[in-house]
């Protein structure tokens, strides 16, 4: 039996709008405007899926006035790829996304100062095979997961997966803002990969693109400077139409285009359960307020749920996460060029260091403030990277070791960029390059993925890593060795020696030692001794010894 389904669109300064789809082999149904600017239309329909889009007379400044354009339902959750229609659901006389039922709501998720995060780009990371473009899928990436739990990662960050134009992009030119990818899967796909990280534990953040859309988001048709400003307040760093949180429509009472991405962030938050969103380009959307406002819907959103706020602002901002700041968490940019500087050998700083190791010493407050990386998807793998410097082989696996070792004792929370524990080598492309996997099967690159697993193992089991508390207790910058310690109040105590020099030392007294006793070397696996508030210890080159206290 047909069941009354209401289609709307909201275009308040607009003067016409029609329905057309296949449940009216195309022919115009009229739609009728009210007074919250809303045209709407009821039509009858069987359960079933159905294709469909609205004709407007555009208000956009590009077309010719009242011009007639045919666009897809911008609050579409479904797209076909092909004809770039929306699609809907009609399932027991009702309007669905889907029929997928969770089943792990009720596992525990980490906390925010636990994480340990990993990006990717879903794409890019697995699978494929089965595809004659060797595309990743949703599926694939469940059948990665427990590779991602022995590597012990306890939050996958997802680059964009909102539908954009095409088969392959890194997602930051979103067209449509509440349909998912369907290069990667449906919307089932996305939730199951979803639900089976919550299964292990693992939290889902997902990468979101507020300060632009793509030129043919359906919103740019309809009524451009009404959620856009007219044209880029900064050119050189243009990647679409930019969103004009600003704008106030006084006559409804409302922010447009604030609405939109309210809408839209609720959405993503409630039907597909993600744990955190991180913010693209925050130093372009430029707007506390709205920033503020919508961190707070996606956290009402969420629920009791613990649920981060990250934004990519560069360079860094202490304000955006501070006591009035909106954010919860800000990417540490400058952690990854100090880091990268230091263990390529082409500088020693010892304030540089100290500054990515302690965020605090830069203002920021809190040890989830900051998220460290030693690369990410916009910059090349750190192995490229040492390559460039004409640093290859052992030498090269030696730095990224050292790198990792800082990466996970520093304050803050660490990201891992897909493949860097395993010393992936490819330079950034936006063209397809999918992590080559073999690489495991060498042993220098399966010792880096026991290191960084070893790491992560310490941060989870030493919980002075996630503290603020960080002391310099050894700096000799004509050796370039750098010692620091890590607490907390319930006696977890975490001690790193970094040399970052070329040189072996046999036998390095490392004085204004924190704790005399016995003190287990975490990454060999040895037990070593203090005396005196001294500590002898051999420091090969470019190498951190890090070591645990052992309570009596």
């Amino acid at each position: 039996m047909a069941s009354p389904i209401e289609f709307s669109l909201f275009a308040p300064y607009n003067n016409a709008v029609s329905l057309v789809g296949d449940f009216s082999d195309w022919d115009e149904i009229s739609m009728q405007k009210g007074e919250d600017g809303f045209f709407r239309t009821t039509v009858d329909l069987d359960d079933g899926v159905y294709q469909y889009k609205f004709r407007v007379q555009s208000k956009s400044w590009f077309v010719e006035p009242d011009q007639w354009l045919e666009i897809t339902d911008p609050y579409a959750t479904d797209v076909d790829n092909e004809s770039q229609n929306g699609v809907v659901r009609v399932k027991d006389g009702d309007r669905i996304v889907d029929t997928y039922v969770w089943q792990h709501d009720d596992k525990p998720l980490p906390s925010d100062r636990e994480l340990v995060i990993y990006e990717m780009h879903v794409g890019d990371f697995s699978g494929g095979e089965d595809d004659p473009y060797a595309r990743g899928k949703y599926k694939h990436v469940v059948e990665k997961l427990d590779y991602l739990c022995e590597l012990g990662v306890n939050a996958v960050e997802l680059m964009p997966v909102k539908e954009y134009p095409g088969d392959h992009s890194w997602g930051y030119n979103p067209r449509y803002f509440f349909a998912s990818e369907s290069s990667y899967g449906n919307t089932e796909g996305l939730k199951h990969l979803i639900d089976e990280c919550h299964a292990r534990g693992i939290r889902v953040i997902m990468d979101g693109v507020y300060n632009h859309s793509e030129a043919e988001c359906p919103l740019t048709q309809i009524d451009h400077d009404y959620w856009y400003h007219h044209e880029p307040r900064d050119p050189d760093n243009n990647w679409g139409p930019e969103f004009n949180y600003e704008h106030y429509d006084e006559n409804l009472e409302t922010y447009p285009a604030r609405r939109f991405i309210g809408d839209a962030i609720r959405y993503w938050v409630s039907e597909f359960h993600i744990d955190g969103i991180r913010f693209d380009a925050a130093r372009q959307i430029a707007n506390y307020d709205f920033m503020h406002w919508i961190v707070n819907e996606a956290k009402d959103a969420a629920g009791p749920k613990p649920f981060y706020n990250i934004a990519e602002h560069i360079p860094e901002t202490t304000d955006i996460t501070n006591m009035d700041g909106p954010m919860d968490g800000c990417w540490h940019e400058s952690f990854m060029h100090i880091m990268l500087d230091h263990i390529s050998g082409s500088t020693f700083d010892l304030d540089q260091l100290k500054d990515a190791l302690d965020a605090k010493r830069q203002g920021f407050m809190g040890s989830t403030n900051v998220v460290n990386y030693l690369t990410n998807h916009d910059h090349d793998h750190v192995m490229a990277s040492l390559g460039d410097r004409e640093i290859f082989d052992e030498d090269a696996f030696r730095r990224v070791r050292l790198g990792a070792a800082l990466l996970m004792t520093a304050v803050g929370v660490p990201l891992i960029w897909m493949g860097e524990e395993f010393g992936e080598y490819k330079a950034k492309t936006i063209e397809q390059a999918k992590i080559d996997w073999t690489l495991l099967e060498h042993d220098n690159n399966r010792n880096l993925f026991e290191y960084y697993k070893g790491l992560i193992a310490l941060r989870k089991q030493n919980h002075a890593l996630y503290t603020e508390n960080i002391d310099f207790f050894h700096e000799d910058p004509e050796s370039k060795v750098l010692a620091y310690g890590r607490w907390n109040e319930e006696g977890s105590r975490v001690v790193v020696i970094a040399n970052f020099s070329d040189q072996y030392y046999a036998g390095y007294r490392v004085e204004n030692f924190p704790e005399n006793g016995t003190w287990h070397e975490w990454t060999a696996d040895y037990d070593i001794e203090s005396g005196d508030n001294n500590m002898v210890i051999d420091l090969p080159e470019y190498e951190a010894k890090v070591l645990v206290w052992q309570q009596a």
